[in-house]
């Protein structure tokens, strides 16, 4: 890719790429790591809720004195924004009303924007993406989070020649964690609740990750970006090691779980009854290709490639990834080549807010990795003809009708303030995309 070479030249030539990172928490602060060592690179301003907190992030990575008198910090993301001090906006915050505000901002003001935020980008990324293309900026998924990895493979795969049957990531899952609240969260990490709170660990975040509202929005995420489509009723997690992706990840019709040929799934590090999976791929990314006739899947044979017992559909994976500390790709990428390490380009998928147990009206909903709700990935034609409610909207908001456990709650089951800038973008978007279905 020779963008490091690149990154060299503009050290050399004192024009670094300028970079305002908004949200100082964990991935930001794995980015920020990364700065220290990386030429042609530099963070020019910090926006954080807490600017107290981001400077304590930044000594505590690594950084000197001297480098953090070099950074303006402030919790006025959209002035930081507006500052003509970058070339590139970091979203980091995870919350996706901000996430909105703030991608929306950097269009106005010509910049870049690398979206961490995978919460904002299933709630209105396709029609983000249209507005960034009008702007003339790059708006992308942040390389080192799974979206962007899935998304990597599956244009390898394409630009081979090959068809993509599904792609996705790993994660651990069981059924029962769908139900998982902020209070009961660490009982299935194995911790106490004492030793989450010394190691700052945020029992919602984490409650995302394991109830499996995270996975859906990252499978919506692969699937706008790469025109693949969403099971119908939500990921069903089948339990699946790296050598046994193509035989799983197959059409059902071919002996498979998948419902479609090109559709997205996330396979469990877990049996069902809690055994571990044989070279699991819990940290890890892949995508499953089909070989397009006899002779490439005779090669498939001859260069050890890992194959289902047809040997007609193979795999590909990356076993790992490195969130922020891969962060730059994207930065780099943009700011030179002007081209983004994965965006949206379809409203395939759609994530809905499903109740964890029976909601009474008048009980507020307390969002992703709270205890009222989980998100569920399905159609996006589906979830606009039904008028489901978006999981990045189901925080704050509320019940106007009694909810069962296990029912998608819909625009009509709650109270909503139509005049609210980001449930008004996200209904333009729905009437824009609505057209297609």
């Amino acid at each position: 890719m020779y963008l490091y070479s690149a990154l060299q030249a503009r050290e050399k030539e004192g024009n670094p790429i300028r970079v305002c990172l908004v949200g100082a928490g964990k991935f930001g602060s794995m980015f920020l790591n990364q700065i220290i060592t990386t030429p042609g690179l530099e963070v020019t301003s910090i926006a954080d809720l807490n600017p107290h907190n981001a400077k304590l992030t930044c000594k505590t990575v690594g950084w000197t004195d001297d480098q953090i008198d070099t950074v303006t910090f402030t919790d006025d993301a959209v002035k930081a924004i507006q500052s003509d001090d970058s070339d590139v906006i970091v979203e980091a915050t995870g919350h996706p009303s901000s996430g909105v505000k703030h991608a929306r901002e950097a269009f106005k003001m010509g910049k870049h924007i690398v979206m961490v935020n995978v919460e904002a980008d299933v709630l209105a990324g396709p029609l983000l993406a249209k507005e960034a293309t009008s702007a003339g900026v790059v708006y992308s998924m942040a390389y080192g989070d799974q979206p962007a990895l899935t998304c990597e493979l599956v244009e390898w795969a394409r630009s081979c020649g090959f068809h993509v049957t599904a792609a996705g990531k790993g994660t651990k899952y069981l059924p029962k964690y769908h139900m998982s609240t902020p209070d009961t969260v660490w009982d299935h990490y194995g911790i106490t609740h004492d030793e989450a709170i010394k190691a700052g660990m945020n029992s919602k975040m984490f409650n995302s990750f394991l109830d499996g509202t995270k996975s859906a929005l990252e499978m919506a995420a692969i699937a706008n970006a790469c025109n693949l489509a969403p099971p119908n009723n939500g990921l069903s997690f089948p339990p699946c090691g790296m050598n046994d992706l193509a035989q799983i990840l197959r059409p059902a019709s071919e002996g498979g779980q998948l419902e479609f040929n090109g559709q997205v799934e996330v396979v469990s590090s877990i049996e069902r009854d809690g055994r571990a999976v044989t070279n699991d791929l819990r940290w890890g990314v892949y995508v499953v290709l089909e070989a397009q006739n006899d002779y490439a899947s005779k090669c498939f044979k001859e260069y050890g490639m890992n194959t289902d017992n047809s040997g007609r559909y193979s795999a590909m994976f990356k076993p790992f990834h490195l969130i922020g500390l891969e962060l730059n790709i994207s930065i780099i990428s943009a700011a030179i080549r002007g081209i983004p390490t994965g965006s949206t380009k379809d409203f395939c998928g759609d994530v809905v807010a499903t109740a964890k147990r029976n909601l009474k009206v008048g009980e507020v909903l307390d969002g992703e990795g709270g205890a009222t709700v989980w998100g569920k990935l399905i159609p996006a034609a589906t979830s606009l003809s039904k008028r489901h409610l978006p999981i990045g909207l189901a925080q704050g908001i509320t019940i106007k009708k009694p909810i069962k456990v296990g029912e998608i709650i819909g625009w009509d089951d709650v109270i909503f303030d139509p005049t609210d800038h980001v449930i008004a973008f996200r209904k333009s978007m729905e009437s824009v995309f609505s057209r297609n279905y």
